[in-house]
């Protein structure tokens, strides 16, 4: 399949039309708009310094159903502990930043470059983006931010600074969600961290068919801060 080449004009191919590595198309730019749309027709931007924007939609697609998540014994006896303090919405941009720096720090390649930063706070500032906090002690030791849009939520990192934190931060996420009647989490790409956790691969117009129901609801405003205390695990 072909690459296509983005214009100034809202459009994107469909999706179906993606080569074998899911690479659909390139350029455009990152305004909300764009983005928006993008997400709701199953694409996302992921690309690295100094290369164009790249477009995603990739087959098949790895979600993570809230009422399928998959807790381990050990990760629930540190829920129960109470160690982290988990916020949602209460530091969205020294999350995405630590999620860029951890990778940087690792001399890893991260797709979280300062064009996508600043277009993800804009979101977040739309009321589009989220983000989950765990702090110990008064510090952020982890985390994690995603897109939501009717009643599927697009996971995009987590970063960890101590052990179980992120882990603890996107149990809270998945229960928070539940109890808001999303259908489902885009985890986008399989990693093994998300199986254990109960992700599984669907085919893209499988994926495509259940985020056109999802987004038949409308999106539900999300609240400032929220406790894991709150949630019964």
């Amino acid at each position: 399949m072909p690459v296509f080449v983005l214009s100034e004009k809202l459009v994107f191919p469909p999706p179906r039309l993606a080569r074998k590595d899911g690479l659909l198309a390139i350029g455009g730019d990152l305004s909300r708009q764009r983005l928006l749309l993008a997400y709701r027709l199953g694409i996302f931007p992921w690309f690295a310094e100094n290369e164009p924007i790249m477009w995603w939609s990739p087959n098949p697609r790895l979600v993570l159903y809230p009422d399928q998540i998959k807790i381990s014994k050990s990760l629930r006896k540190t829920i129960k502990k109470g160690k982290f303090d988990i916020t949602m919405d209460l530091a969205f941009s020294q999350v995405i930043d630590s999620c860029a720096q951890i990778r940087i720090q690792k001399n890893e390649e991260t797709w979280i470059v300062e064009d996508m930063i600043r277009a993800y706070c804009q979101l977040h500032d739309s009321g589009f983006a989220h983000s989950v906090e765990a702090w110990y002690e008064g510090k952020l030791v982890g985390g994690l931010y995603g897109v939501a849009l009717g009643r599927c939520f697009f996971g995009e990192s987590m970063f960890t600074r101590m052990s179980n934190a992120s882990k603890v931060a996107f149990c809270a996420l998945v229960k928070y969600l539940k109890a808001l009647s999303f259908n489902m989490i885009d985890c986008q790409v399989t990693t093994a961290h998300l199986i254990r956790f109960g992700a599984r691969e669907i085919p893209r117009n499988q994926f495509l068919k259940q985020l056109a129901e999802s987004l038949e609801a409308s999106t539900p405003i999300f609240c400032n801060r929220y406790f894991l205390d709150a949630i019964d695990f």
